[in-house]
């Protein structure tokens, strides 16, 4: 059963999914178009199991969802205002001192 997260879940479960550099990029590619687990892990240049992985974070974190076409698994974002948001993510003008890591960075690859 589905339901609706709140603000701050919503918030969190995005910043979860963008704390990896290949998950960012999973979702980079299902805002231009739905994908199978095989070409995203051939256009992303990981092995299958680790797209699996990610995509299994991705759908627990609400972010993406899976559409049956035949045999075969297709994934694509689960809103399409996630696109709109990524858009505007990456027109984001972030303020980075050259001197300054950010504090997870050693953790998860911030930064």
């Amino acid at each position: 059963m589905l339901t609706v997260a709140s603000d701050i879940d919503v918030l969190a479960r995005f910043g979860r999914a963008l704390a990896d550099p290949i998950r960012c990029r999973v979702l980079l590619v299902l805002r231009e178009a739905p994908a199978y687990p095989a070409g995203l892990a051939e256009a992303l240049g990981v092995s299958r199991t680790r797209m699996s992985n990610h995509l299994a974070c991705l759908r627990d974190c609400g972010l993406v969802v899976t559409v049956p076409d035949g045999r075969r698994t297709r994934y694509e974002l689960a809103d399409e205002r996630l696109g709109h948001a990524l858009e505007h993510l990456l027109t984001a003008v972030v303020a980075v001192e050259s001197d300054r890591t950010c504090p997870d960075a050693a953790d998860q690859g911030c930064c």
